[in-house]
């Protein structure tokens, strides 16, 4: 951990001129406040995500962890992606005050709420390999897609996500195939033909891959969400 510390740092220096020591940009405050994330790893054995509500209290309710995210403070944590955006497991807000618990292994009763030590090994040692500026691309393992609606939500149109793009300034962007540009098959991340989805005009919200079957097949549960959420 010390020289992943060392070395995060020196990356974060190398190459900018700093101004005067008492001058700090509205930028930096930002950046300061919340750590930024410097590197992802996919999670590929199915580790859940629990969070609670204020309108079933006695209830919890999964979602599936996309990738752990090692911040530039060193903490370590799950990423989802959550209604406009991928967000941070302590971050995660629900529109019934919705809020993160903790974390499951797949059908199991084993909860927790810090990121596996395995998890923590692989980021330390890939920050210390990579450092902590290196953009980095990662597949969607969770069958995210992505809502269009260019009309109000009269009418709907779902895309799935191929995978997801950490840039320099430690932001996650959601990356989707543009058709026109599709060249080879199958996409893969880092192909050419990708784009970011939250730049798109008529994008909406994330849903994983059993929200989206359900709305594809209509079903009026997932319809009456759909609803809900364009009444905002």
């Amino acid at each position: 951990m010390p020289n992943m510390q060392r070395q995060a740092s020196q990356g974060r220096h190398n190459g900018k001129q700093r101004g005067p020591d008492n001058v700090v940009s509205l930028c930096e405050r930002r950046r300061a406040a919340t750590p930024r994330i410097v590197r992802l790893s996919p999670e590929y054995d199915g580790i859940e995500l629990l969070y609670a509500n204020d309108r079933q209290p006695d209830k919890l309710f999964s979602l599936r962890v996309l990738a752990w995210a090692m911040l530039d403070n060193g903490e370590v944590t799950a990423m989802v992606p959550w209604l406009k955006s991928v967000v941070r497991a302590p971050e995660l807000a629900d529109p019934l005050n919705g809020r993160w618990v903790g974390y499951r292994l797949p059908d199991s009763q084993y909860l927790f709420t810090e990121a596996p030590d395995y998890k923590v090994s692989e980021l330390s040692a890939a920050v210390d390999f990579f450092g902590d500026q290196e953009p980095q691309q990662v597949p969607d393992t969770i069958g995210t897609h992505v809502v269009f609606s260019d009309d109000g939500f009269h009418t709907i149109s779902l895309t799935e996500v191929i995978s997801w793009q950490l840039d320099e300034d430690g932001e996650v962007h959601a990356m989707i195939a543009d058709e026109q540009r599709i060249t080879r098959t199958p996409v893969l991340p880092g192909d050419p033909c990708l784009v970011e989805a939250e730049s798109q005009p008529d994008f909406r919200y994330f849903f994983q891959h059993g929200i989206a079957n359900r709305i594809k097949d209509q079903d009026p549960e997932a319809l009456a969400a759909i609803a809900t959420l364009a009444a905002d």
